[in-house]
């Protein structure tokens, strides 16, 4: 697989492979998969502007997952990333895509589709224009 260049609308997460996310197979465990994307998400949306001294992005829930493994993850030393980045933006939901990758290999493609939520309420919201702004910095240019 090509390499691709980083995209500055690309959210990057950098881990590493743990010993208990491997199974008996002698690869990541497919369910792990979803931890990692869950923990892009969480640094995307929370830690990465926590840290930036804006405000976490919060009130959205997950939808919809889909999930293509493309190689088996075996444990290694260096880091893995999984690459975020918005394929699609409406008023109240918006589509994730990532890639769980190395430098040279894809090992796995996914989606997700996220729904702005008002937890008091218990209802769907539209996003605030300040979400619509945070989110669209990671719409890529040609979208």
């Amino acid at each position: 697989m090509q390499q691709m260049p980083e995209a500055e609308y690309r959210h990057v997460y950098e881990f590493s492979v743990r010993f208990g996310d491997i199974d008996s197979q002698g690869h990541v465990n497919n369910v792990k998969f979803l931890g990692y994307l869950e923990d892009a998400r969480l640094e995307m949306f929370h830690g990465d502007p926590v840290r930036k001294g804006e405000q976490p992005v919060r009130g959205m829930v997950i939808s919809r997952h889909e999930i293509d493994y493309r190689l088996p993850l075996l444990p290694t030393v260096y880091p893995i990333r999984v690459e975020t980045w918005v394929t699609e933006a409406r008023a109240a939901s918006f589509k994730l895509a990532y890639e769980v990758r190395d430098d040279e290999h894809v090992y796995a493609e996914a989606t997700s589709t996220l729904v702005a939520f008002d937890v008091e309420a218990n209802r769907l919201r539209r996003f605030t224009p300040a979400e619509r702004e945070f989110i669209g910095r990671y719409v890529p240019p040609e979208a």
